[in-house]
């Protein structure tokens, strides 16, 4: 009986931990919203990522004075809490690669991006719920003073 019971528990408690992985893999899945200040001027980001197979996938739109961007994010992984990925952005001929690592913790990705070896950032990023995707068209939000990370 005992070790039927500690069977038991051992399958619950594995369960679980496989239940609270898939719910905050899933948790990323969405848009969300950064802006933040760079060496190029303000950049506003909106990311959409997706789970396949347990993989992160998606898409990385950036915006700033010299033009947007819409890249599909490549190096997708997730692990419990934490999202890594590579922006591969075309610049002028030439292929940068821009390094993501981040933290979720609930609505809020804190991220850190290496644009190559030219420079580094921390920002936030925010989910986009379905009330601010409404409203989000008609208001913008101020830059974020972040400045770039040291090296």
């Amino acid at each position: 009986m005992k070790k039927s019971l500690r069977t038991f528990a051992l399958l619950t408690f594995g369960a679980a931990l496989a239940l609270t992985a898939t719910a905050a893999e899933e948790s990323v899945a969405g848009k969300w919203k950064a802006q933040f200040d760079s060496q190029i001027g303000v950049q506003k980001y909106t990311y959409e990522f997706k789970i396949e197979d347990g993989k992160l996938t998606g898409r990385a739109v950036g915006e700033r004075e010299m033009g947007t961007n819409d890249v599909k994010i490549v190096e997708g992984k997730i692990n419990k809490d934490e999202i890594s990925f590579v922006e591969p952005l075309k610049f002028n001929d030439q292929e940068i690669r821009i390094e993501y690592t981040g933290k979720i913790k609930g609505d809020v990705i804190k991220f850190h991006r290496k644009v190559g070896d030219l420079a580094e950032y921390d920002f936030e990023a925010k989910r986009v719920k379905d009330s601010d995707a409404k409203t989000d068209s008609k208001s913008e939000e101020k830059p974020a003073t972040n400045a770039p990370a040291k090296k």
